[in-house]
């Protein structure tokens, strides 16, 4: 039963202040230049996927399970909700 958010594609497991970067656990595939929504505590906002990582090497595309780091233009903390936007 999809929620008012959308799809949810994984959850925030990292957050890099000094670098404004997100690390993502995904639960489902993403891929650049899709949408994507962060929803926790206060924060709601989308972004586009301009570029991410998986084990420091840029990539197209990510499978679930992977952990990809992906550049924000926004704080997020541990725990937030990423859903495709």
């Amino acid at each position: 039963m999809p929620n008012k958010e959308g799809e949810q594609i994984g959850v925030v497991s990292h957050y890099f202040g000094n670098i404004e970067v997100a690390i993502i656990k995904l639960s489902k595939k993403l891929e650049k230049g899709e949408k994507i929504r962060f929803v926790g505590g206060l924060t709601d906002f989308e972004q586009k996927i301009n570029s991410m990582e998986v084990d420091y090497k840029k990539v197209e595309k990510a499978s679930p399970r992977n952990e990809v780091g992906v550049k924000v233009k926004e704080k997020v903390r541990e725990g937030y909700k990423v859903y495709r936007a």
